[in-house]
């Protein structure tokens, strides 16, 4: 049984019992929450997609960690105009454990 959810713009499939990275949401870690855009479901009797999401279908998921990714650099440059910039940025991301597709 999967599902596919969708949230921060992106869309995932996950089992349950799976650990994601997603955008940044705010909550706590530890606390439970309920994905409600849900747009297609897989189950023992079929697969079913929504048009756009399926009605009354629901992931919940455990909070394990809010954090920051790896760092990533990035340079600027122009020739012939000695301009340099070197940026570094870290994406935040909340870390999930899926509990229950229903």
């Amino acid at each position: 049984m999967f599902a596919i959810i969708e949230t921060g713009g992106k869309q995932y499939k996950v089992n349950e019992g799976d650990i994601i990275y997603i955008e940044k949401l705010e909550v706590n870690e530890g606390d439970k929450i309920t994905f409600d855009k849900v747009l297609a479901i897989s189950k023992d009797n079929g697969f079913v997609a929504g048009t756009p999401t399926v009605a009354g279908a629901t992931v919940t998921a455990n909070v394990v960690k809010n954090g920051k990714g790896k760092k990533l650099y990035i340079l600027k440059y122009k020739s012939k105009k000695n301009e340099k910039k070197k940026i570094g940025h870290r994406q935040p991301y909340t870390k999930v454990q899926i509990e229950k597709i229903g």
